[in-house]
């Protein structure tokens, strides 16, 4: 996330940290920013208690201010850390080896020697939603297809986005393997025997197997926790890595709109959703509130990269949001179309147009190195997963206004207790060291809200006493792809 000067040093090529440092580390990154998010949060509190106490306001200020600015060069600090003696390449090669394993079990479970043959997973596209929950969809139909080892058939004539369907978009999920045919059929989740089975919408699927998301690989469980902050989406990004390559025509668009926005790095992405989802699936959210995490990341930029031009990736469904930014923020330099904004208003959203603009948009917020938005959004969320398949640990690059990371219709989400908490106020959870809390989200000063499941208590507790329990489930065993050379 930030440039700096290169800190790494040679290792042997077995070189390997431990799980436990990797995971320490990463607990002393989480505990610094929660802190200060506390910290900034009570002191705001008070300062507008206190606003007839101009002296005091002037203190509360310098505070604020001077907290920051600790924080930034604390957070400069442990990055640099993680780059030490080594732990930078290791980190690139590790990360690029694991995301070449998955790639390549892809491919085999979408190419099998013979399709006639071939147990299939049947998916439709036409899911009744917007663009970012479609390819959601999608994903989740992917990651049933290699936990059950079935190829995927993904039905896509019709599709509401592009009539001609999504090999018109994206390159076909295979190269051998397209029919749905087969000799026996079922609806999910059909027997070991059957050889075509349909998949319903995750919404309304029965007899949920463990390896929905937030679950990851038993088989490569120790290597991605000691890799990755946030191992779940960086597995449901190895999916779009795989789903989202670009047929020529798609490409030749992208590369030609980056030549005319003149994209370049470093640069923050920001997705601004307004239009039919304020009031009903997220709170509105002013260009300020954005802007006051993109000023943090260039300050804490300027430690390592002193006079950094500081662009901004801004997208957004109203077309007003790129012309304010300007307006209240003439030292930034801001890139975005406005006629993509038009095009995904309610009225013209299922036009040729609109779908070119939601593909724009997502793989240059994918492509930025610090990602600002609603994490209630779907298409902040698919950025954000793509980006994990653009560096080897990606997981601290956003901030949220909103919710925390999740995927629709996953399984719970639990967190684990590393020390006892003794509730201050009566809204707040008592905590005992291994209590299991499953999580309903962040409030991003300090707390966040979940449920004890021992005490079956809901309320607040203190972020920073807690460590996400990665979920790690059983699927199907690869070993016979993973043994191929690379090509074959």
């Amino acid at each position: 996330m930030l440039q700096q000067a290169d800190v790494t040093a040679e290792r042997p090529p077995d070189f390997t940290p431990s799980l436990e440092f990797e995971q320490t580390r990463r607990l002393v990154e989480h505990g610094v920013q929660e802190s200060w998010w506390y910290l900034s949060d009570q002191l705001s509190q008070l300062r507008k208690k206190l606003e007839t106490y101009p002296d005091l306001l002037s203190h509360i200020d310098q505070i604020l201010e001077e907290g920051a600015d600790h924080t930034r060069v604390t957070q400069h600090d442990l990055m640099r850390l993680s780059q030490l003696d080594g732990l930078g390449t290791w980190r690139e090669q590790e990360a690029s080896d694991l995301s070449s394993l998955v790639q390549k079990r892809l491919h085999a479970l979408q190419n099998p020697p013979d399709c006639s043959k071939a147990k299939k997973l049947v998916c439709n596209l036409n899911k009744g939603c917007g663009y970012g929950c479609q390819i959601h969809h999608v994903v989740y139909c992917f990651i049933v297809a290699y936990g059950s080892h079935r190829t995927l058939i993904l039905k896509s004539r019709g599709w509401r986005y592009n009539k001609a369907g999504w090999e018109d978009v994206f390159q076909p999920l295979s190269e051998t393997c397209t029919d749905p045919a087969g000799y026996t059929h079922s609806h999910w989740p059909g027997t070991n025997d059957t050889q075509v089975v349909d998949l319903p919408i995750i919404d309304t699927l029965s007899q949920r197997p463990p390896y929905l998301p937030l679950a990851i690989p038993r088989d490569i469980s120790e290597r991605l926790s000691r890799l990755h902050g946030d191992p779940a989406a960086w597995w449901v990004g190895q999916f779009l890595k795989y789903m989202l390559k670009p047929q020529p025509h798609t490409q030749q668009m992208l590369d030609s709109m980056a030549e005319s926005l003149g994209f370049q790095r470093p640069i923050v992405g920001i997705h601004v959703r307004r239009t039919d989802k304020v009031g009903t699936e997220a709170a509105f959210h002013s260009i300020s509130e954005y802007m006051n995490h993109v000023e943090n990341y260039y300050a804490r930029l300027a430690l390592a990269t002193p006079g950094v031009i500081k662009r901004v990736y801004l997208a957004s469904d109203d077309p007003t949001v790129i012309t304010e930014a300007q307006k209240k923020f003439p030292d930034y330099t801001f890139i975005g179309d406005p006629s993509i904004a038009k095009t995904a208003a309610v009225a013209t959203r299922y036009t040729d147009a609109s779908l070119k603009g939601i593909i724009a948009d997502v793989h240059f917020l994918s492509l930025t190195d610090y990602l600002v938005c609603t994490f209630s959004s779907q298409v902040c969320r698919i950025a954000y997963e793509i980006m994990q398949t653009y560096h080897p640990d990606a997981s601290s690059y956003f901030r949220s206004l909103d919710d925390i990371y999740y995927y629709g219709g996953q399984n719970a989400h639990n967190q684990r207790a590393r020390f006892s908490h003794t509730p201050r106020r009566p809204d707040e959870l008592a905590l005992n060291p291994g209590d299991i809390v499953g999580v309903a989200g962040n409030h991003w000063d300090g707390y966040s809200k979940g449920v004890n499941r021992r005490t079956r208590q809901n309320g607040l507790y203190p972020s920073y006493k807690m460590e996400e329990i990665v979920d790690i489930a059983d699927f199907p065993p690869y070993t016979e792809v993973d043994k191929r050379k690379s090509g074959t």
